[in-house]
């Protein structure tokens, strides 16, 4: 698949992605080199095969949710840096 300045400025636009005019060659090759792969894969004849839900065999051994004590308040926070008796304290992050 060809893709041409114009094409290229509007999936730039569309993922909200600022590309310097340098790069457009770059980028205009990558992408084409990407659709031609998948256009090959087009070509694979898939009807027998059962579409994925999960990438693996594996399947997750949950435990049950319930609360137990672990480890009391104190000896949690006392290696804390900052800590009020109750919680951690951290630096503020957003005003």
């Amino acid at each position: 698949m060809n893709i041409d300045k114009e094409l290229l400025q509007k999936i730039a636009h569309l993922a909200r992605l600022e590309m310097p005019e340098s790069a457009e060659k770059e980028i205009k090759e990558s992408l084409e080199s990407v659709l031609n792969w998948m256009s090959e894969l087009d070509e694979i004849d898939t009807s027998n095969v059962k579409p994925l839900t999960h990438m693996s065999l594996e399947i997750n051994a949950l435990r049950e949710d319930k609360v137990v004590q672990s480890i009391s308040r104190e000896e949690g926070l006392k290696n804390a840096p900052k800590q009020d008796g109750e919680y951690f304290r951290v630096p503020k992050v957003m005003e």
